[in-house]
């Protein structure tokens, strides 16, 4: 394999240690604090969410599309935590059903306005000066607003252009009220709602950690510094990320090389360039995968806004806030993923085994055919060497065991009521059915003595990068697969590992 990893340009630098990220304490938030956020919360679920409590009051059923654009509303009022949660909510359709997923995507790239002011006192706290005296031009009208922060076009006095993030006044607090309103919040919903409060307050323990990274833009700078190495060494040369200037940054600030561009899958704007985007999509996966494959990290929020084609025909990685990190278990079950596509029947083996001790105990009591189900899986891990992007989805193969145990549930609703199938469906997409669902569920794992894994965040945010990178090779790639290269892929696994010490 060695001709293979000289071939891919993996070998010309040896690897460094990827930076570890230091938490910020979010300790514990005012009762002021709390009071207020919780009179928010109060009224707007109120106004949102009564006209769903009085139906459900008078017995009538409460369908999840009826109850998502009204949950979407109250997260976008709270906005902050709420808002990276339903980031969460978007990117998970398998938990929270795809009515719920498909309405939380316009939380996204969304987040109030704060004021030139506040800006301005943000910068002058970090940096000493305010934004007029640090940087020789600093548009007023930010480019972006986050849940967390917003970031502003500027010019340094060196005559760099830049972007300058700023994280908002009082975040750390209002994010600690937040997070301690929903550990309150989720318990109660896990009282009435089984099938969502599980996952509501599984994921939370995940943002909590994903949030307290974020809150110290040093960790960003670092892990960008980090990145940048890598296109070099992986002859990935298209592929940009921004250079963080030191200098001008902080824990709240951060400011960088401003990269102009359009967003992956702004098809219109794109044409605009008069260049071939194909290949620069193919690097920029590559060099996701990278680093993936080798060390279980990688940018945990590749959404179209995060990857930018530019105007000199490179492709850029941005906004490295959330960055993945995988455990050991899990990195080592993504690496054998990977492996049993290329053909290596030993780790597709260990693979399907994985599923089978994850299912084989509810799959027994619902009567699912477990090697005809495994034999499923095996096979179609092996087409993903060979079907193109417009033909197989490697998120969706991921999930094939619990899509299987969906449905036999979903047959065994229908033969218990009388009801076809397309029938026991709709019935099982309500809130109530959901329920009953999860209480069965519950049900079969204490009868089978198994208690299931809760959910791991790193594969959570591995999954959600996974399907956007489908998308963006459905618009680019569909005529190749995933794994198109095998050289490229091969060599990963074969290359030495990122320093596992940064992990955790």
């Amino acid at each position: 394999m060695s001709a293979e990893i000289e071939a891919a340009g993996l070998v010309t630098v040896a690897p460094n240690q990827a930076p570890a990220a230091v938490p910020v304490d979010l300790g514990h938030p005012s009762r002021r604090m709390r009071a207020r956020r919780a009179a928010r919360l109060a009224v707007s679920a109120s106004r949102h969410l009564g006209p769903l409590v009085a139906r459900r009051v008078r017995r009538r059923p409460v369908a999840q599309r009826d109850l998502a654009p009204r949950l979407r509303h109250v997260f976008e009022d709270l906005g902050a935590t709420f808002l990276k949660y339903g980031q969460l909510i978007a990117s998970a359709p398998t938990l929270f059903g795809e009515d719920m997923a498909a309405e939380f995507r316009a939380t996204l790239d969304t987040g109030p306005p704060m004021s030139l002011e506040e800006v301005r006192a943000a910068v002058a706290a970090e940096l000493g000066r305010p934004p007029e005296e640090v940087f020789a031009t600093f548009d007023a009208e930010p480019l972006g607003r986050a849940s967390l922060a917003v970031v502003h076009r500027a010019s340094t006095h060196e005559g760099r252009t830049a972007a300058v993030k700023v994280l908002r006044p009082g975040i750390e607090e209002t994010i600690a009220t937040d997070l301690a309103l929903m550990e309150r919040l989720f318990r109660v919903v896990a009282r009435q709602l089984p099938d969502l409060g599980g996952p509501l307050t599984d994921l939370l323990q995940g943002l909590r950690l994903q949030l307290s990274e974020e809150l110290d833009l040093r960790n960003e700078a670092a892990i960008m510094r980090y990145f940048r190495e890598l296109p070099g060494r992986s002859d990935l040369p298209l592929v940009a990320v921004p250079e963080p200037y030191a200098e001008l940054s902080g824990r709240r600030v951060l400011t960088m090389e401003f990269l102009d561009g359009f967003p992956v899958d702004d098809l219109a704007r794109i044409a605009e360039l008069d260049l071939d985007p194909r290949p620069v999509v193919e690097q920029v996966v590559k060099a996701w995968f990278m680093t993936g494959v080798r060390g279980g990290i990688f940018h945990g929020d590749v959404h179209a806004g995060n990857i930018m084609l530019l105007r000199d025909g490179r492709i850029a990685l941005i906004d490295w806030g959330i960055v993945g990190r995988l455990d050991a278990e899990t990195h080592q079950l993504f690496r054998k993923f990977i492996a049993g596509g290329l053909g290596d029947e030993a780790a597709l083996d260990d693979v399907v085994e994985y599923f089978r001790d994850q299912y084989q105990p509810i799959a027994e009591k619902l009567g699912l055919p477990q090697d005809a189900l495994l034999q499923m899986f095996r096979q179609q891990a092996k087409e993903i060497m060979t079907r193109p992007f417009g033909e197989v989805s490697l998120a969706e193969l991921m999930l094939l065991p619990q899509q299987e145990v969906n449905r036999a549930r979903r047959q065994a609703e229908a033969e218990r009521l009388g009801l076809t199938d397309d029938e026991a469906a709709r019935r099982l997409r309500t809130l109530r059915g959901r329920a009953r669902r999860w209480r069965e569920l519950r049900r079969l794992r204490r009868e089978a003595a198994v208690e299931m894994p809760a959910i791991d965040h790193g594969m959570v945010l591995l999954g959600k990068q996974l399907a956007y990178f489908e998308r963006y090779g459905k618009l680019y790639l569909a005529d190749v697969p995933l794994l198109h290269d095998p050289v490229f892929f091969g060599a990963l696994l074969a290359a030495p590992p990122l320093d596992p010490e940064a992990q955790r």
